[in-house]
């Protein structure tokens, strides 16, 4: 069974940084495209990144230059580094595994 668990998120000043982790079991990182979503209150799903099998990366343009992907694959676990937050960065962030494997989504909220 696939497991992803997110972990990192929280409250965080406008300009400052966070590091969200996803940790998966039952599946390899390094050999599946892995993604970074989020979820506002009233709007929609949207991809923030991703990062597939051959390390190429891939951005929402309104993080890019603020927010990487990575991945740790002896850890097989995959990061989302959010600097310069915003307040309209504030969503529940999810981690995905290729087409079907969601984690639980972990909060994360910009606010002075």
């Amino acid at each position: 069974q696939v497991q992803l668990v997110e972990s990192g998120g929280g409250l965080v000043q406008p300009g400052g940084s966070l590091r969200l982790s996803c940790a998966v079991s039952g599946s390899i990182v390094s050999i599946a495209v892995m993604g970074w979503y989020r979820q506002a209150p009233g709007k929609q799903r949207e991809l923030v990144a991703a990062i597939i099998p051959g390390g190429s990366t891939n951005y929402a343009d309104s993080v890019k230059g603020r927010f990487t992907i990575s991945r740790d694959n002896a850890k097989n676990t995959v990061y989302l580094q959010m600097n310069s937050l915003k307040p309209e960065d504030t969503a529940v962030y999810y981690c995905k595994m290729n087409l079907n494997w969601w984690g639980q989504g972990t909060q994360v909220t910009v606010s002075s």
